[in-house]
């Protein structure tokens, strides 16, 4: 890892198309847990409740968690993203929910806030060699 990915505190990643947030993969990370937690509160009463330990494939954060950049992956409501719209001629606007859209874009301006403004920076799992 270059000396530049230490300015880096988190990458976060929404990558499932419409759907709600419901929260976020934490990669194993439950040092984040807390800190999910209390930004994500504001946003419980639009289902945003869930932090799992638990890991997600087959997106973006991959490579950043991979290299101990810390890397996230929002959980969404599923809808027809894995059974339709996953890389198919068939991903184009009119799946898009514009509330979903909404909803997603107030937690995650918000959760990028957060990590922003921390007096600390984002807590760190050790890389696996």
């Amino acid at each position: 890892m270059k000396p530049e990915a230490a300015k880096l505190d988190a990458y976060l990643n929404l990558d499932n198309g419409s759907g709600k947030i419901r929260g976020v993969y934490l990669q194993g990370n439950d040092a984040a847990r807390p800190l999910f937690e209390k930004m994500m509160h504001p946003f419980a009463d639009l289902g945003v409740t869930t932090t799992t330990l638990r890991n997600t494939g087959g997106t973006d954060h991959l490579s950043f968690d991979a290299v101990g950049i810390p890397g996230f992956q929002f959980i969404q409501d599923p809808l027809d993203y894995g059974t339709a719209t996953h890389h198919s001629d068939v991903d184009t606007f009119d799946h898009a929910i514009p509330e979903d859209l909404m909803q997603a874009a107030a937690v995650i301006s918000s959760v990028v806030y957060d990590i922003a403004n921390a007096p600390d920076a984002f807590p760190r799992k050790p890389v696996e060699k």
